[in-house]
């Protein structure tokens, strides 16, 4: 691979994401356990392997260049765009198709956050709006939207091979705080555990998800 790659050395960019987003993760997350700093900690981890390829030196390009053979007219930071052999206009394709999935589940995140954030200080159980169709909305729209940036918009080996690991941590992290919830509110969440899905809504449910996750 001898050509020069677009999109890269913005490492002062690649910088201000990583601090933007590690803010966030740690901002909404609160992480309190061990459990909770291991998750985010992977979660960091995600951020800081996809937005130093993005904008940084693109070490999965390079790696397939080098080893595998991937090379030719249009090489492209962008893993989707080098593969069709589409350029920008892949690189554009993917990060339109991305971002559906990254404002999704932005959305069932925040939202989610904020029942959870008014539940708490009445000390309640949460049953309604999101949490009706789902018993983890949050950790569902922070799937949703890392597969959006990491595997859909830009993919590399660090985000795709991190993607089920922070499925499995937090998947984990869900039963911890689902038995918490027996403790606190016994059978009130034995029956709403019963009926609620724990993290992907009903089939017929779905549309009303995604609905009540960008109503205000």
């Amino acid at each position: 691979m001898n050509q020069e790659i677009a999109h890269s050395g913005a490492w002062g960019l690649a910088i201000i994401m990583i601090v933007l987003l590690t803010w966030v993760i740690y901002k909404f997350l609160a992480p309190k356990s061990w459990h909770e700093w291991a998750g985010a900690g992977v979660l960091q981890a995600f951020v800081i392997a996809l937005y130093a390829e993005m904008y940084g030196f693109p070490l999965t390009i390079y790696l397939l260049a080098r080893f595998f053979g991937l090379d030719g007219e249009g090489l492209n930071a962008n893993l989707w765009s080098s593969l069709v052999g589409l350029g920008e206009t892949g690189m554009m394709i993917s990060m339109l198709a991305g971002f559906f999935f990254i404002i999704t589940g932005i959305g069932l995140f925040y939202k989610g956050w904020k029942q959870v954030h008014e539940a708490r200080k009445n000390n309640t159980l949460v049953t309604g709006g999101l949490y009706a169709l789902s018993r983890h909305p949050q950790y569902i729209g922070l799937f949703i939207a890392i597969f959006g940036e990491g595997i859909i918009h830009w993919p590399t080996l660090f985000s795709v091979g991190l993607f089920p690991i922070i499925i499995f941590i937090y998947y984990r992290l869900a039963k911890r705080e689902e038995a918490k919830m027996l403790e606190l509110f016994g059978d009130d969440y034995q029956i709403y555990r019963s009926n609620t899905p724990m993290f992907f809504p009903r089939k017929e449910q779905l549309k009303l998800f995604i609905k009540e996750a960008n109503s205000k």
